[in-house]
């Protein structure tokens, strides 16, 4: 079992930066694959960036690449998404989500375990 909690949402202009968090305990966070997702009102749940048990490959949704950056350190599991020129339309709820072994997928049934979400509002 391992128990996600998110942290770092909040307001921020367009073209703002936000640093999102996501701690982990329970089982050995080293032997997870980690991803973040986000979910819009009226949306489904979105594939925002996933990043390999050892932090060596990473993946990223086309609508983020090049202004969002996910990293994680196993000395303290955490993982977190860097958030850079922030529009309007990455406003939603963000989870962090984790899954066994090395796959990295944007499927969020291929996660197993999941946070409750950090808000995210872009908006002047």
């Amino acid at each position: 079992q391992v128990q996600l909690v998110e942290s770092g949402g909040g307001l921020v202009q367009p073209g703002g930066s936000l640093r999102l968090s996501c701690a982990a305990s329970g089982r050995t966070f080293s032997s997870y694959s980690m991803g973040w997702f986000r979910q819009a009102p009226g949306k489904e749940r979105e594939f925002v960036a996933a990043i390999h048990w050892s932090g060596s490959g990473t993946y990223y949704a086309n609508s983020v690449k090049g202004r969002f950056t996910i990293s994680r350190d196993n000395a303290k599991s955490t993982v977190y998404l860097q958030m850079n020129s922030l529009k309007p339309e990455d406003t939603a709820v963000y989870y962090c989500a984790a899954r066994e072994g090395g796959a990295l997928t944007r499927s969020p049934s291929t996660y197993s375990y999941w946070g409750q979400g950090t808000q995210v509002t872009v908006s002047s």
